[in-house]
């Protein structure tokens, strides 16, 4: 190559090094201006300022997630309105966006999890949940969402036979959650719909109380599921010893909120 097109080559890669460094610049102001607009819940202005960072430079991780994260934040859990749904996809493609960069970030699967769950897409929410502990199997969070996604699928589907039945009162007022046996072919359909979806939550509940002992939610949720495998059991000896078990893990639930309650009543003294 001549020495004078070579002079020029260079100075053509110095131009683009010095604009590329130039627009890097830019897109942390950018991206400041973002996070300034995301803290004063300003999400509208956060979001352009994002955007703008993005483009400015497509490397920069962090506003990348504050894009998808601002999205998020417009999203109104479970209103079904065509425009909120819009925004909810916007939010999952701009986490997915974050994934393709950084396919371990733990953040964006949790909140696409949580997006879908608020969606009720439970199928999706479980998926990434699952996800989720590929990255970080020491976190008690996805047994617990596992947890909570697999009642939230199983309760209607038992309620729903008992409305097609009418058998959604108890017998004795004095024990409302105790509600009378299903006939034999509803019990054995609920068994065949439910079991998997039971089982599964109560060994991913369990879970997430051996890596946090102390969770409360996770042991109510534990008490909702040992009330739903109760109303399949064909055996009444068997339903008695799961509504026990119900029993004792919503007391101690209720025996930590206390602890919790008590300790923070005595710090504010």
């Amino acid at each position: 190559m001549k020495p004078h097109k070579l002079a020029v080559l260079c100075g053509v890669l110095m131009l683009l090094v010095a604009a590329n460094a130039c627009n890097k610049l830019k897109a942390r102001d950018q991206l400041n201006k973002g996070v300034g607009a995301f803290r004063n819940a300003q999400f509208q202005q956060a979001i352009v300022h994002f955007k703008t960072a993005v483009d400015l430079d497509p490397t920069l991780l962090n506003a990348r997630l504050y894009l998808a994260t601002a999205y998020a934040q417009q999203y109104i859990p479970g209103g079904d309105s065509p425009e909120n749904i819009k925004i909810g996809d916007q939010a999952v493609e701009a986490f997915e966006d974050v994934l393709k960069m950084d396919p371990s970030n733990v953040t964006a699967i949790a909140s696409i999890a949580q997006i879908y769950y608020n969606m009720k897409e439970f199928d999706k929410a479980k998926e990434y949940q699952r996800r989720r502990l590929q990255v970080a199997p020491n976190d008690p969070e996805p047994y617990y969402w596992i947890g909570v996604i697999n009642w939230a699928i199983a309760y209607p589907r038992r309620m729903q036979v008992r409305r097609d039945l009418n058998l959604t009162m108890a017998k004795d007022p004095a024990k409302p959650d105790i509600l009378p046996p299903l006939p034999e072919k509803a019990r054995a359909k609920l068994e065949k719909d439910n079991q998997a979806l039971v089982d599964e939550g109560i060994q991913a509940l369990q879970k997430a109380i051996e890596l946090k002992p102390n969770d409360a939610d996770a042991m109510a949720y534990l008490n909702l599921m040992y009330r739903e495998k109760s109303d399949y059991e064909a055996d009444p000896e068997a339903r008695q010893a799961d509504l026990k078990q119900a029993e004792e893990w919503v007391g101690k639930a209720l025996n930590i909120k206390k602890q919790v309650a008590g300790k923070a009543a005595a710090a504010s003294q």
